[in-house]
């Protein structure tokens, strides 16, 4: 397996297993001293270069500005899109599946847990209704969540341990608890004529 891995990732070939531990003292320890440099604005954003801005269909979601990730996104076939590439949706099920599994990884290994297999699955429920103005007393948006954690250790890991690393990842995970709250959101409009 590991051969394998290795051409999929060359840091698999190279890398030994990090400490999250000692990665991230100095950085407790500095944004104690400096709270402001905690502060992070993770990016995105959408392009018309690829897909003409009057295609109602499709768009191109750059992902992080350093690494410009690209994602063809698709709208949703129950609003009338062809869900042909990942939708909104899928793209916010997905965050919360990666920040959850990776929140989980971390805190295993602060905690020296091996972890033998991890997979985090999220389905998230949303009735169109309300974005196509059906009924105005339909939300608009996702009402609920659906996650599934399966995970096992590498060794004998009494249960409670695993359950306290679940809960101690969902506390941590930063999508899931922006979810749960309120977050501001800040709209500035540009126009061009």
């Amino acid at each position: 397996m590991l051969n394998t891995l290795k051409y999929l990732h060359p840091a698999f070939e190279t890398q030994p297993l990090v400490s999250m531990k000692s990665r991230q003292a100095p950085l407790i320890e500095h944004y104690t001293q400096n709270p402001k440099d905690a502060i992070v604005y993770d990016f995105a954003c959408t392009d018309s270069k690829q897909h003409p801005a009057n295609d109602p269909l499709h768009t191109k979601v750059f992902i992080d500005k350093q690494h410009q990730v690209e994602h063809t996104v698709s709208v949703h076939k129950k609003v009338g899109g062809q869900s042909d590439f990942a939708t909104p949706g899928d793209l916010l099920c997905g965050s919360i599946a990666a920040c959850l599994d990776s929140t989980i990884r971390v805190i295993a290994n602060r905690f020296d847990i091996k972890l033998k297999y991890l997979q985090v699955a999220v389905a998230g429920k949303v009735d169109m209704r309300g974005t196509l103005r059906v009924d105005r007393k339909t939300p608009v948006g996702f009402t609920s969540f659906d996650v599934r954690v399966d995970i096992q250790a590498a060794g004998k890991i009494p249960s409670k341990w695993i359950d306290r690393l679940i809960e101690g990842a969902e506390k941590s995970c930063v999508v899931m608890q922006t979810l749960s709250k309120n977050c501001d959101i800040n709209i500035t409009r540009g126009y061009k004529s």
